[in-house]
């Protein structure tokens, strides 16, 4: 990857995440009490010595939140110089790196691979070698977890449109495309919608069901069909069967 993607990166941290994403120890916790309700439970099954790689890490959220939930063998990449060291004052096992580079040069199997809000900043051709290469990296029986923008989504141009390094939106449909194509036989996919932690979350989430029921209505009037994942963002999980 060498192209406008490089500047903006390389003062991803200053120039979006906190200036425009308004990113601070609020927002921060916010996205630890979302990735409880996400993550953990797909985490279940896992042994908490499975082998966990991140792409696109950033100032690691989420690793740091899988090493406090006990998940210890946790290391990611990121291609940020800045948000890389933002990483490393906080004792993550991190590195600098572009993740075609990295998955092409390491002989490492992972039995988890998570790409949070990574996917959309590439090209479909390059997306079919990032999901190739992330396949390749898995162990046997691992997964790839991922969350993206969903195009079908009722209200996701605010994100789709909302970075310069989007480049790919996804929906369900065109993600199993993807990862198909790449060997994954056992796909998933995840609403982002409100949780219930508390009245206001229960009040959300009661609204969010009925806004979706509604745009149903639509769809099934205009299309005599419906969609099951209508959230901004969307959670896939794909595993990888035994050779």
């Amino acid at each position: 990857m060498n192209d406008f993607r490089d500047e903006l990166y390389s003062r991803y941290s200053t120039t979006f995440q906190q200036q425009i994403c308004k990113l601070n120890d609020k927002s921060i916790h916010y996205v630890e009490n979302k990735y409880k309700v996400q993550y953990l439970p797909l985490l279940k099954k896992y042994d908490k010595k499975i082998k966990i790689l991140e792409l696109g890490c950033g100032r690691g959220i989420l690793l740091k939140f899988l090493a406090d939930n006990g998940f210890k063998n946790v290391f990611g990449i990121d291609i940020s110089e800045e948000q890389i060291n933002i990483a490393r004052q906080q004792n993550l096992k991190v590195k600098q790196d572009d993740v075609f580079g990295f998955l092409n040069s390491n002989n490492e199997k992972y039995d988890l691979i998570f790409a949070i809000d990574i996917i959309e900043h590439f090209s479909k051709d390059e997306l079919i070698h990032l999901v190739k290469g992330i396949y390749n990296s898995l162990d046997d029986n691992g997964a790839f977890i991922f969350h993206t923008p969903n195009g079908l989504g009722f209200n996701s141009n605010r994100i789709i449109y909302g970075d310069l390094t989007h480049l790919t939106i996804l929906t369900p449909n065109s993600a199993t495309q993807i990862l198909k194509l790449a060997g994954f036989d056992h796909i998933e996919y995840f609403e982002t919608e409100p949780y219930a932690k508390n009245l206001n979350g229960a009040i959300r989430l009661i609204l969010w069901k009925l806004i979706k029921f509604g745009l149903n209505i639509i769809r099934l009037v205009e299309t005599l069909g419906s969609e099951k994942i209508l959230t901004q963002n969307f959670i896939g999980v794909a595993k990888k069967s035994r050779a």
